[in-house]
């Protein structure tokens, strides 16, 4: 018999405007599934964060954040050493964001706002210096940039066990094909469940799952080569090739960066 799938735990609603914690976590640490009534921006200064809800999984690196809206249940385990700054907003008080999930660019300036924000335990209009800070803070909320960095689920059950068996095991060379025959469905119909479902085909589903598995295993300290493997590369220069394309800097240098704060 499946094990009955445990609800999320209901935060209480925060007094405040917003509302900051800073977490110092370590590689693995589990944050079990929970929803807030309060928007968050989690924001990593360093590690990386796996973040999954009922819809899926976006994993933030370092020096990037996750908008989670209101309400939306979510876990969270960490690869490598995480330092963590959180962000509760009023519901709405950031408009322009998506009620969805998305993994943003933090700016130089917003990240410095963050930081000093999480100096303060709560921040409330009532102050003029609170007041000057959540509206700088909301300005650079509304104008942030979202990147690539999710795995949405497919609904179908069809489509499901594809992704779920994709997921067991990221290195596996099976062809499509064969992956969707074991699915008991033909390749077609899965890639139409796939594009309809997830906005993705199949095969860039596949890349994407392949570059956030390897984006943990780098956070957790592996090396380049056996990351790259591990995730389903058939070379370290075609993973090279395509974190470049996603995050714009080879591994190495990401990682480097984010470090040093730069990233």
């Amino acid at each position: 018999m499946s094990k009955a799938r445990q609800a999320p735990i209901a935060c209480p609603k925060l007094p405040s405007q917003l509302t900051t914690l800073t977490y110092e976590f370590p590689h693995g640490q589990l944050v079990p599934e929970h929803f807030h009534p309060e928007d968050q921006l989690v924001y990593a200064s360093r590690g990386v964060m796996t973040v999954r809800t009922p819809d899926g999984a976006w994993v933030v690196p370092a020096q990037r954040a996750v908008w989670i809206p209101a309400r939306v249940p979510h876990s969270i385990v960490m690869s490598g050493a995480v330092s963590m700054r959180t962000l509760y907003l009023r519901a709405r008080l950031a408009r322009r964001l998506p009620r969805t999930c998305c993994v943003v660019n933090v700016s130089p300036l917003l990240r410095e706002l963050i930081l000093h924000a999480c100096s303060f335990r709560t921040l409330n209009r009532r102050s003029r210096v609170q007041r000057h800070l959540i509206d700088l803070i909301v300005d650079q909320l509304d104008t942030v940039q979202t990147i690539l960095l999710q795995l949405p689920n497919p609904a179908d059950p069809r489509a499901l066990r594809v992704a779920e068996t994709l997921q067991r095991d990221p290195s596996d060379q099976s062809s499509l094909e064969e992956v969707c025959q074991q699915a008991g469905a033909s390749k077609r119909t899965i890639e139409r469940l796939f594009q309809h479902e997830t906005h993705l085909s199949l095969g860039k589903w596949r890349q994407q799952l392949r570059l956030l598995r390897s984006l943990e295993l780098l956070a957790a300290g592996e090396k380049l080569t056996h990351a790259a493997f591990e995730a389903g590369y058939s070379t370290p220069s075609a993973f090279i090739a395509m974190f470049r394309k996603v995050l714009g800097v080879t591994p190495g240098k990401y990682f480097e960066n984010a470090s040093n704060g730069k990233g």
